[in-house]
């Protein structure tokens, strides 16, 4: 059976948080934020452990990272052996969290730490899933209109659905953490779209992002974003495959009613269109390519839908999950 039973969400609880501190050529930065979210943790008198994933950097980030761990008992410093980028940094920071919930953060920022409490207090009223998202953008004209387009593309043609301003962090339950780790394979693909995918009934909590910490640029450049928006939406909708059969059918019907009309017009002899503007066999050889032409694509569309099913059994997404009853 391709299903899950999880947790209900339930009355008021506590338990702990596990900060998942997203680092990247961060140096001191990460002094500064395990400092903050001790902080507004601290004063909200949240129970965290904070992660420190560093994504392969090539400076003193992990070195500090574990300094930090060997300093504080509820620090603990991971890296990875490259570059993977954040969404995989996010996958790796959930697979070795220890709290009855979790929330990855960027060490930049953008997400403003007090906004861990708020998602906290919903967490401890009964939601499963929060999502922060962003209600204004303080970013460049052309990174809001990529991000525009790809929200649109994703919200009009795949099974994820995004909230109004778009979102890649999240504050999950146990239940959820445990379903990600066990029952989705992180490879190409964004840890927010499997989230969304999930459902939980989830909560959209909108915020103003600022600009953060890296006014000199994004580490995150326009290739890095392509190949992210590709990856994502590949592996969340078969439209590209359907566009395929659609294109494939329609070129192929549009060939075949041209063809019979045109050998009906010459069986009745209406010689206009036939060769006396064209070369002999011309026609008839532009049809039956446009009409194989089609049937080819057609082919390619049907084949491609069962390879489509194949990864959509590979990836081993659950199928639906069964929340029990408290």
């Amino acid at each position: 059976m391709n299903g899950i039973e999880s947790a209900p969400a339930g009355a008021v609880r506590t338990g702990l948080l596990s900060v998942i501190l997203l680092s990247y050529r961060s140096g001191e930065r990460l002094r500064t934020a395990h400092a903050k979210v001790a902080a507004v943790l601290g004063a909200a008198q949240i129970p965290f452990e904070l992660v420190i994933m560093d994504d392969g950097s090539p400076d003193d980030s992990y070195a500090i990272a574990c300094e930090l761990e060997k300093a504080h008992p509820n620090v603990f410093a991971y890296r990875l052996s490259r570059n993977c980028t954040s969404h995989y940094s996010i996958f790796a920071g959930l697979s070795v969290c220890r709290g009855d919930c979790a929330a990855p953060i960027p060490d930049d920022e953008q997400q403003p730490y007090e906004l861990l409490v708020e998602m906290y207090r919903r967490w401890q009223a009964g939601s499963q899933v929060i999502i922060p998202h962003r209600s204004i953008r303080a970013d460049p004209p052309v990174s809001r209109w990529f991000s525009q387009a790809y929200y649109g593309l994703m919200n009009r043609f795949s099974e994820v659905k995004y909230p109004e301003g778009g979102a890649d962090l999240f504050f999950i339950d146990r239940e959820v953490v445990d379903i990600l780790n066990q029952r989705i394979h992180p490879i190409r693909t964004a840890s927010i779209a499997e989230v969304l995918r999930l459902g939980f009934d989830p909560v959209f909590l909108p915020f103003e992002r600022p600009a953060g910490l890296n006014r000199g640029g994004s580490r995150w450049t326009f290739r890095k974003k392509l190949r992210l928006a590709a990856d994502t939406f590949l592996s969340s909708s078969a439209f590209p495959i359907k566009l395929i059969v659609m294109l494939g059918f329609a070129s192929s019907s549009l060939a075949l009613a041209a063809m019979a009309f045109y050998f009906t017009a010459g069986l009745l002899g209406d010689r206009w269109l036939l060769a006396d503007k064209f070369p002999r066999g011309w026609i008839s050889l532009v049809l039956l390519i446009s009409f194989f032409s089609g049937t080819i694509l057609l082919s390619l569309g049907v084949l491609a839908e069962y390879v489509w099913r194949i990864y959509e059994e590979v990836k081993n997404r659950p199928g639906f999950i069964v929340r029990k009853k408290g």
